[in-house]
């Protein structure tokens, strides 16, 4: 078995990073400590340096190269946090970065990873493929590659959040976080469990790319053979070697969350705490709010990263308002005569409804003659308001479907 990183190497890193990072803010989460019936933290290292905790295990990794190593320069594979941890850390010690990112890459990212300074390659269609990449890459012109989650290094960099954990909240019973290849939790439990061998920690993957489940069940890191999640962020195939030990031994749960799971939560963390966090990053919260695991306040979820594509977020903010019933799609069937759609419009104002957009066909092959098909996205105040307002218009003779039946 790997050796583990110890608390010394957590504080030693901890060190390194003393001027380089900052230490994030610790923020009360009333949504939380209302459902939960405790109190309940956020740990925002959504506003990080780089938007994410990254650059702390990015930083630590690159600053103890030597300097023949920092001559030939470093290359990563991200698909944006680790990415821009790595650019950022590479410009503060003063090497030259290359990323590998796929293809797919969210544009603001790759901007940002530019930005930093570093040499941008788009390979593959997962964070695996670009990580193969980036390995064929180091081998062929000597850079240093530096791993996303599994190396020493990067684990005890990533420890630092648990420390900062512990002083803003010493009475801390629960630390949540989202887990990908597993460097951010193996850290932090890490620095915990040796300090607070009670606390309990507890990590969050996307059901779509949940690889640690399967692998603890069979006791070695296990490879999925598809997986897909909007959290890009924690879309990782296989466990790393390191992680999955340190996870095995230190870890106390592992569960999931679904799509819509994820979509509530950061609805929530943007309306209710005016955080802006990315899928990947609000997997803990997810988690605590959908009941996925009980946990013994007080409780702290990590906001991971805040890196998050504004295109995805108009979606995702549509997918969280659905699932909350606020925001109904519906197809409403109806005589094709004048005044049905002024008419059907009106009862939806009447139920103080509002409607966002209106499409009306008479072309669908599967109409009947006569009849007319009105597509509509509608806002409501929640499950109740939307069942309230399809019972009517179903009581007024309307058909109404939803748009995935339609």
């Amino acid at each position: 078995m790997t050796e583990l990183v110890g608390l010394d190497d957590v504080r030693a890193a901890r060190e390194l990073l003393a001027g380089v990072i900052r230490t994030t803010p610790l923020e009360p989460f009333r949504p939380l400590t209302a459902a939960l019936g405790g109190p309940a933290w956020l740990k925002c290292e959504n506003v990080q340096r780089a938007g994410s905790y990254k650059v702390r295990g990015a930083y630590v990794r690159i600053s103890r190269l030597s300097a023949a190593e920092r001559e030939r320069g470093v290359v990563a594979a991200s698909a944006g946090n680790h990415a821009q941890g790595v650019a950022l850390a590479a410009g503060l010690v003063g090497t030259h970065a290359t990323v590998f990112m796929p293809v797919n890459a969210p544009l603001p990212k790759v901007a940002a990873t530019k930005g930093y300074g570093a040499q941008v390659e788009l390979a593959g269609n997962t964070v695996d493929e670009s990580l193969v990449a980036a390995q064929t890459y180091a081998e062929r012109t000597g850079a240093v590659f530096i791993h996303p989650f599994d190396h020493a290094d990067v684990i005890a960099g990533q420890g630092t959040v648990a420390l900062e954990i512990l002083e803003q909240c010493p009475e801390v019973r629960t630390i949540i976080t989202g887990v990908g290849g597993g460097g951010l939790i193996s850290g932090m439990a890490v620095a915990a469990k040796a300090l607070r061998p009670d606390v309990r920690i507890i990590g969050v993957q996307a059901a779509g790319a949940a690889a640690f489940p399967p692998s603890l069940v069979a006791g070695e890191p296990v490879r999925l053979p598809a997986f897909s999640t909007i959290a890009d962020g924690i879309a990782v195939g296989r466990p790393g070697e390191i992680t999955f030990n340190h996870v095995r031994k230190l870890v106390d749960e592992i569960v999931t969350v679904s799509e819509e799971d994820i979509s509530r939560a950061l609805l929530m963390l943007l309306e209710r705490g005016k955080q802006v966090v990315e899928p990947a990053g609000s997997v803990g919260v997810a988690a605590l709010l959908a009941g996925a695991v009980e946990v013994e306040t007080p409780v702290v979820a990590v906001l991971s990263g805040g890196n998050i594509d504004p295109l995805l977020m108009m979606r995702v903010i549509e997918h969280g308002l659905a699932a909350a019933g606020r925001y109904l799609r519906v197809t409403v069937r109806c005589s094709d005569r004048p005044g049905q759609l002024a008419s059907l419009l009106t009862q939806i104002a009447e139920h103080r409804a509002n409607v966002v957009d209106v499409e009306h066909q008479r072309a669908n092959p599967h109409l009947s003659l006569g009849e007319v098909e009105v597509a509509l996205s509608v806002e409501t105040r929640g499950v109740e308001h939307s069942d309230t307002l399809i019972s009517a218009l179903r009581a007024s003779g309307y058909q109404v479907v939803f748009a995935a039946e339609a």
